[in-house]
């Protein structure tokens, strides 16, 4: 069990504000997942009794209840009876967790979250071989190198894949980037993490890394963006069919 560290419900509670008379639940739990996500609280702070939070925001100790019950759904907090609230991850762990519980319960769209990556992939691309260290760089060849020997043992590659992916993005420099890929990898993590005995697809995307690291190396970042949009091209129609044929399988490079 994680160790919480108390908080100072005075200021969270002060920085929550009032609601307009008559706010549903809805209301009050987009009000506290707004402050829990703004990146002020750290992980594990134990939030203000229900009695504080009603009083700050002027509604009703059931309101706030049911708001607070709602984001422990979500994974957003962690009601503990007999000790508190608490609040469990940081902002780039919550956002997946509540994003994924929207498109969940909303009307989700595989091709529009593809999009959205391929383009987040092809900018970080360009800023990496711009940004990046030499150590970076040999960090990045290292996750080459595991790929290589892991054709076979689709589950080694696959977590190298997905490493090459989140230590490219870090090596950009751009926490935002960083974050906002993290959502979207984890709104596609059921198709990524599940992959397709199939040799040919690995040894494909081995040389579309393989491409990328070449531009990397040459602090090229036209070419990056160039050969990362090759790689997402071919990874994004592996994951799109993964989608669309209901198995959940991808093919190992789709990451």
């Amino acid at each position: 069990m994680p160790v919480f560290r108390d908080d100072s419900s005075a200021e969270i509670a002060a920085a929550l504000g009032s609601l307009p008379t008559g706010s549903a639940v809805s209301v009050v739990a987009t009000r506290l997942l707004d402050l829990f996500t703004s990146g002020s609280i750290p992980p594990g702070t134990r939030l203000p009794p229900e009695r504080q939070l009603a009083a700050s925001l002027e509604v009703g100790r059931s309101a706030v209840r049911e708001a607070l019950a709602a984001l422990e759904i979500l994974g957003i907090v962690d009601v503990r009876p007999g000790s508190g609230t608490y609040l469990r991850g940081t902002v780039s762990e919550l956002l997946p967790q509540s994003l994924s519980w929207g498109v969940l319960l909303g009307e989700r769209n595989t091709a529009e979250l593809l999009e959205l990556r391929s383009g987040l992939e092809i900018y970080v691309a360009r800023l990496a071989a711009e940004r990046l260290t030499d150590a970076q760089l040999t960090n990045l060849r290292r996750h080459l190198d595991v790929m290589r020997v892991s054709i076979d043992d689709l589950k080694s590659f696959v977590k190298s894949d997905l490493a090459f992916h989140h230590d490219l993005a870090s090596a950009a420099e751009n926490r935002l980037l960083l974050d906002l890929l993290q959502v979207v990898r984890s709104l596609l993590r059921v198709w990524v993490e599940r992959a397709v005995e199939e040799e040919g697809h690995a040894r494909a995307a081995l040389e579309e890394h393989e491409a990328v690291y070449r531009a990397l190396a040459a602090r090229d970042g036209d070419a990056a963006a160039s050969a990362m949009a090759a790689h997402m091209t071919t990874a994004s129609a592996r994951l799109a069919s993964a989608g669309a044929d209901g198995t959940g399988d991808a093919a190992p490079g789709a990451a």
